[in-house]
């Protein structure tokens, strides 16, 4: 039976703080972890936020000298030329180069520029209506984090991205087309071929009693798509739970240290943890296997000498009646099926018996 592959991201996200160097380190650290993909952010500051934007609780804590979101972010942009140096990195080690665009501009840069066949959006941009629809019709493959949002809010998302993925057929795009898109059901089979899902809690470290990774089947059962788990717990645990239940990938965070300045940073796995999460959920399609229950090749030689058999206790003469006293079950070589002692009980010797000699009648 060929065990599923589960896919790995290792979310490097802005722990990079916004220096190219810490950036290759963080590539490095993630093919270590046996990541399939590294994954960035790609952002223009000025096009993505105002300085209006106050700081979430969770960036206060990691960032708090920064006065707001603007200025935050405008210390952990990464330049046009480092994203071609990351992508030329990432190959050169053999790992995907993955980003989540947060702009329009740096939608453009991931797909025409950069030639990204797949892109993550961030559950932020869950209502970004334009972001969704032009990354869809950038024919793009997508998957969409889902934190922050109902299952109304998910359908109406997907509903867009269907809008998007047919292009100019689309005339009308409100809220009605977008529901409508979504009960198609040949939108629904480009969605299939296109998006995947994940199930995610938007806080940095998450806790696990807001976990609800029963969300993963609630999401297939609503929408028929790949579901993984973007994990934001600390530890292990959640990230292989999340396996477990069936999740297609599993994305968690990696920072070179926790202890760095930024807003990330905290609620992220250094190289080793991530090794070894990252080890575990590999683990898991092999622990579930095969739904067939029979003795395993490796049991063989156990069972051998751990199961019982039936065999005489003490001397039995030819013609005498097997009875509780004289038969009985012991781990020997060979005797009969305890199973069957019931029905031995039943039967007379045919032949003489010393204590421990194996009985088949």
């Amino acid at each position: 039976m060929k065990e599923k592959r589960i896919l790995l991201i290792a979310e490097a996200g802005v722990n990079h703080n916004g220096d190219i160097s810490i950036a290759l380190e963080l590539v490095d650290a993630a093919k270590q972890a046996g990541a399939d993909f590294v994954k960035f952010q790609t952002f223009s500051s000025k096009a993505m936020v105002s300085s209006t934007a106050s700081l979430a609780e969770y960036q206060r804590q990691g960032v708090g000298h920064f006065k707001n979101q603007k200025e935050m972010l405008q210390a952990l942009e990464l330049n046009y030329d480092d994203h071609f140096l990351l992508k030329d990195y990432c190959e050169k080690k053999e790992i995907g180069f993955l980003s989540t665009p947060f702009d329009l501009p740096s939608l453009d840069l991931l797909v025409t520029e950069l030639g990204r066949k797949v892109i993550k959006i961030g559950s932020g941009d869950l209502n970004n209506g334009p972001l969704l629809y032009a990354s869809a019709n950038a024919g793009v493959e997508i998957i969409l984090s889902t934190g922050m949002s109902s299952l109304a809010q998910i359908e109406l998302s997907l509903g867009l991205l269907a809008l998007g993925y047919e292009g100019e057929k689309t005339k009308n795009i409100d809220r009605e087309s977008m529901r409508a898109a979504w009960r198609n059901p040949s939108s629904r089979e480009i969605l299939n071929d296109k998006v995947s899902l994940l199930h995610c809690v938007s806080n940095y470290p998450s806790s696990v009693a807001a976990t609800n990774l029963a969300c993963i089947s609630t999401l297939k059962k609503a929408f028929g798509l790949k579901v993984g788990y973007s994990d934001h717990t600390v530890g292990a645990a959640a990230a292989i739970a999340a396996a477990t239940l069936g999740a297609c990938c599993i994305e968690k965070h990696l920072t070179l240290d926790k202890h760095m300045a930024g807003p990330d940073h905290m609620a992220s796995s250094e190289p080793t943890e991530l090794r070894d999460t990252f080890a575990a959920v590999r683990e898991v399609p092999i622990l579930i296997g095969s739904p067939i229950k029979v003795m395993q090749p490796e049991e063989i030689n156990t069972a051998e000498v751990a199961l019982k058999k039936v065999v005489a206790k003490g001397n039995i003469k030819a013609g005498q009646k097997f009875t509780k006293t004289n038969v009985t079950a012991r781990r020997v070589a060979e005797g009969g099926d305890p199973m069957a002692y019931w029905e031995i009980l039943s039967h007379v010797a045919t032949k003489d018996y010393a204590d421990g000699d194996p009985v088949f009648e």
